[in-house]
């Protein structure tokens, strides 16, 4: 027997679950750099936010809840400035390395 399995009745992934460390954090943001998508860029600040609190980082930022939830989502364009205050209260840092060996 084949039971049928409805897409609505799996489970949800959420990465958030899975990023223990600041190690889990790094290697998680690391790899969404690589991929070159600033939209998924602003979604996984977003998901590690919300690992750190996003109260907090709000504080931190001197950036309202709300705004940081608008700005930290994938279809959003955030400005520089944003991500670099985000990422300094997550504590960590965006890294330049040439591309050509």
């Amino acid at each position: 027997m084949n039971k049928k399995i409805k897409v609505a009745d799996l489970p949800t992934f959420d990465p958030a679950e899975h990023l223990k460390n600041d190690t889990e954090i790094a290697a998680y943001l690391s790899l969404v750099i690589d991929e070159g998508d600033p939209g998924e860029l602003a979604h996984a600040l977003g998901i590690v936010a919300r690992v750190r609190g996003m109260a907090q980082i709000s504080e931190e930022t001197g950036i309202g809840r709300e705004a940081l939830y608008k700005a930290l989502r994938a279809d959003s364009q955030p400005r520089f400035d944003t991500i670099s205050r985000v990422c300094k209260a997550l504590g960590v840092k965006l890294v330049v390395q040439p591309t050509h060996s």
